[in-house]
């Protein structure tokens, strides 16, 4: 089904948004602690396009995560609104799949098994969400794999099934929160790669958080910088100048490192921020 159409100036007709965050404000009920509500993020503003890679990167308690558990309809705005591809979200963002930092693959499941889980729960035959769980398998480099369970897997091997079990089924959008957090760098920097690789094949609109600002700006069309909490805005946006498709060698290119300077210089004090209100809370 195609996504609706808004008209703009010029009466051209362009897609609507995958996903528009308008004036969102995110609130906590008050607890015996904190006898106030607790307002996680405040007046957002945020479009991200059909097919377009966008990275959230803040810091620790900035309500980067809160952003995507509100666009996966997880979360319901005190104020403000959701809207996926034109339409108010309300429920469950049907539309989105979630890769959380945390795995959710089933123990006691092999690897096809946990890659065609989200079929046989939509009603596909059997033997039908198996043989499109094989091919997703390969996708991710995991062909080998198949009859393996999660604890005889690698933390890397571990992720790649993760994706595959989200990519099976065709989400048009993909929240992305520090899914590559646990790993080790030399594997982040691989899972980047595959991601990039999948991405490329067929242009999802991506949300991004990461801790990582190379991260975002190796993966990333443009990197979103949200404030220090509580009641967090975005205080920057950057468009990333690198083409694609990017190898191994991004990080090495002077753009690379220039933006990275210009973004650095707006998020770091942040940062600092971040990490005092996080030691008076302590």
């Amino acid at each position: 089904m195609s996504p609706p159409f808004t008209v703009v100036r010029g009466g051209r007709a362009a897609a609507a948004a995958a996903v528009a965050l308008r004036e969102l404000r995110i609130a906590f009920p008050a607890t015996a602690h904190d006898k106030a509500p607790f307002v996680a993020v405040e007046g957002v503003q945020l479009d991200v396009a059909d097919g377009e890679f966008v990275a959230i990167v803040g810091p620790t308690g900035c309500g980067k995560s809160t952003l995507l558990n509100a666009t996966a309809g997880l979360l319901a705005p005190a104020a403000g609104a959701v809207s996926i591809f034109g339409a108010p979200l309300s429920g469950l963002n049907r539309q989105a799949g979630y890769l959380f930092q945390a795995e959710a693959l089933f123990p006691w499941k092999s690897a096809l098994d946990n890659v065609a889980i989200g079929l046989d729960i939509s009603g596909t035959p059997s033997g039908e969400a198996r043989v499109r769980a094989r091919d997703w398998l390969a996708r991710v480099g995991l062909s080998a794999f198949a009859d393996r369970y999660p604890h005889m897997l690698s933390g890397g091997q571990r992720k790649r099934v993760g994706l595959a079990q989200v990519l099976i089924r065709d989400p048009k959008i993909l929240l992305m929160d520090e899914p590559f957090g646990p790993l080790d760098a030399q594997t982040r920097q691989i899972m980047g790669g595959l991601l990039l690789d999948l991405w490329s094949a067929d242009r999802k609109a991506v949300m991004f958080v990461t801790h990582d600002l190379e991260e975002a700006i190796a993966l990333a069309d443009r990197v979103v910088i949200m404030g220090a909490g509580p009641a967090s805005r975005i205080i920057g946006e950057w468009r990333v100048p690198l083409a694609r498709p990017r190898g191994d060698d991004v990080r090495l290119d002077p753009a690379f490192h220039q933006i990275h300077r210009e973004i650095w210089a707006a998020l770091k004090d942040e940062v600092v921020k971040g990490y005092r209100q996080s030691e008076a809370v302590g």
